[in-house]
């Protein structure tokens, strides 16, 4: 019996010394902060979307033509499976149409996104010209209208 106090002792003693150890760990190793995320670009929904690629283009029209013949199918997934087996066997000659309508597209966004453009540039112009003005200015202008409607009085 006076053995199996010691090891007691030294059972509890050890189990204590591993709780303090957990402790001093939880201390330590703290969860890593988490990224912040960037804030969204607010996207201005007056811009032209952009025009679609050759791909897309035939997309367009082997959905029609998928649909009339297999009527039963009404996944989108099958659809576009069935699709790009078909663009992937096609050769260049076959594909020369749609690599058109899709330049003649791009060529369209162009031309609207320079449009696009040249009209952000002009209203920031004209947001810019009204701000150079301070608002004594502008309460000055105000006080000159006053006094003539006054003056007429």
């Amino acid at each position: 019996m006076k053995e199996s106090k010691p090891k007691r002792a030294a059972a509890v003693e050890a189990k204590a010394k591993k709780a303090e150890a957990k402790t001093k760990l939880r201390v330590v190793k703290e969860k890593p902060k988490k990224r912040q995320a960037k804030p969204k670009v607010k996207k201005d929904p007056n811009q032209p979307k952009r025009p679609p690629t050759a791909f897309f283009v035939f997309l367009e029209e082997f959905r029609q033509t998928f649909k009339q013949k297999h009527p039963e199918v009404k996944g989108v997934a099958a659809v576009g499976k069935a699709c790009g087996d078909k663009w992937k066997e096609m050769s260049d000659a076959d594909k020369a149409p749609y690599l058109a309508k899709a330049a003649q597209k791009k060529v369209e966004y162009d031309v609207t996104m320079n449009a696009y453009k040249k009209k952000q540039v002009d209203d920031e112009g004209d947001v810019a010209e009204e701000s150079d003005k301070s608002k004594s200015e502008l309460n000055e202008d105000d006080d000159d209208e006053e006094d003539d409607s006054e003056d007429e009085d």
